[in-house]
């Protein structure tokens, strides 16, 4: 699949302007510094729907890594083999007017605004691609998938990292959202420091604001955490079985 640039309506780009203006004015304070950098060495504007050719140039020099088009939610064999070739899955299609406050299946506000611009940093994306393998080694054994989605959930799309002492966003959920944008960093959620037990323990909402958000010290932190993940979820893995043999 591909990207059909001349196929966007002027509504798409109504669209892209509106939900880019209205977030744009809060990640200044709000997201954490690697996005906004990666913001800017992206290039994206309010104006101008992203080309992921264009992108894909600029990303590959930095990271390696580029964006593979896909019609949406995909399924967890090709999103972990995509992204262990540092491929990041993203959809080019565009809400409609009608949808800009919620929308049920992520589009390419979310995937690309949200979610690209931190694929410039390389403990992050190192990150992504040991997360995926290990999503490689357990495609089919449904329990498993279910624990790593997750650590996915609470670091890639709902996470927070702790900068100077001050809690910004780097989850891709979050920071395409201008309401959960501040609901997050208020004092009404409970904040927890990043457990991968924990994690991996907690059960998750799609259709709601978080009950609680995991806080990273740095991307590094992150990406260190991939021996515990997969000595946790061998753990859990080696428990069930055992429970189904008894």
């Amino acid at each position: 699949m591909r990207q059909i640039y001349e196929n966007y309506t002027e509504e798409d780009f109504k669209v892209w302007k509106i939900l880019y203006d209205r977030q744009i004015v809060n990640l200044p304070k709000a997201a954490t510094k690697d996005y906004l950098t990666g913001l800017k060495e992206i290039g994206f504007v309010a104006d101008k729907i992203p080309s992921f050719d264009e992108t894909n140039e600029i990303l590959k020099k930095i990271t390696g890594w580029t964006l593979a088009v896909v019609p949406g939610i995909v399924p967890d064999y090709t999103f972990f083999e995509l992204m262990s070739n540092k491929r990041f899955p993203a959809t080019t299609w565009l809400r409609k007017m009608s949808e800009l406050d919620y929308l049920e299946e992520p589009d390419m506000f979310h995937d690309v605004f949200a979610h690209v611009p931190l694929l410039t940093n390389q403990a992050f994306v190192n990150f992504l691609e040991e997360l995926s393998k290990i999503g490689l080694y357990y495609c089919g054994n449904d329990y498993a998938i279910e624990l790593l989605s997750r650590i996915y959930w609470f670091t890639v799309e709902f996470g927070l990292i702790r900068e100077n002492e001050e809690l910004r966003i780097y989850g891709a959920g979050i920071l395409s959202s201008a309401g959960e944008t501040k609901f997050s960093l208020s004092d009404e959620p409970p904040h927890y420091d990043f457990d991968v037990p924990t994690i991996m323990s907690t059960d998750f909402r799609k259709d709601v604001f978080q009950d609680r958000y995991f806080v990273i010290e740095s991307y590094e932190q992150l990406f260190g955490s991939i021996p515990e993940i997969k000595s946790f979820l061998e753990e859990k893995v080696s428990e069930a079985q055992a429970a189904t043999i008894s």
